[in-house]
């Protein structure tokens, strides 16, 4: 398990090197009062629209094709300090069964929708935790059954996940706006906590990785500058 998500963030550190994700600042998300809160599960299932109905008239939706995502910023007062959130949405980027490891990179808190009509995607919600545990073992996670307007009666049955998991569960609907908001506001104040009481192994793991990076750059800069001063000037 060690090796294996060592590897992974093996792979992340390069390709951020790479540039891959150098044009979302993702260094923003280590100021205390920002928070990343990130979206999964399978295509369809109404992520976005839970989250334009959450924000409403006031979301601002930024689309970032380059990175097959979409992000929405929202502002919130808590304990009377202003928190700025992002939410990252897989903008179709979910229909390969697996996302970028820039991702996951420095979130707080992951949102995991499945659709209640539609059996596949809860039995896919493994699948998506699997992954997401491999980036980020210790971020909060809720589990949210979507669509409940097309059937309350859906809200009677017995979703196991969640329990198995020890995971907060909600039943909500995009289409009328049932629990969206508690919803929402739950995993904002669950990311803030989450920040301000971290001893997340990965994080610490990447900080290293990003450190080690750094001193490598300088060294590489030392060295060509050096190596300029030793050429005699042409004539």
């Amino acid at each position: 398990m060690f090796s294996q998500a060592l590897f992974k963030l093996l792979l992340l550190s390069l390709a951020m090197d790479a540039g891959a994700v150098s044009d979302l600042d993702l260094d923003k998300y280590d100021a205390d009062k920002q928070v990343k809160i990130i979206c999964l599960g399978d295509s369809a299932v109404g992520k976005s629209k839970l989250m334009e109905r959450f924000l409403m008239d006031g979301y601002r939706p930024q689309q970032l094709s380059t990175y097959a995502l979409t992000l929405y910023k929202y502002s919130s007062t808590i304990n009377g300090q202003t928190v700025l959130v992002d939410f990252w949405d897989t903008a179709g980027q979910e229909r390969f069964r697996s996302m970028h490891p820039s991702y996951y990179h420095k979130a707080h808190a992951c949102i995991m929708v499945f659709d209640v009509q539609r059996k596949i995607t809860y039995k896919n919600l493994p699948i998506w935790y699997k992954e997401l545990r491999e980036y980020r073992p210790e971020i909060p996670c809720l589990v949210v059954a979507n669509k409940i307007d097309a059937d309350t009666k859906v809200t009677q049955k017995n979703f196991s996940f969640a329990k198995k998991q020890g995971l907060p569960f909600y039943f909500v609907s995009a289409a009328d706006g049932t629990n969206v908001v508690k919803m929402f506001k739950d995993a904002v104040q669950m990311a803030l906590s989450y920040k301000r009481n971290s001893n997340d192994f990965m994080d610490e793991v990447m900080r290293e990785l990003e450190n080690f990076d750094l001193d490598t750059k300088e060294e590489s800069s030392d060295k060509d500058e050096e190596t300029q001063e030793g050429k005699p000037d042409s004539a």
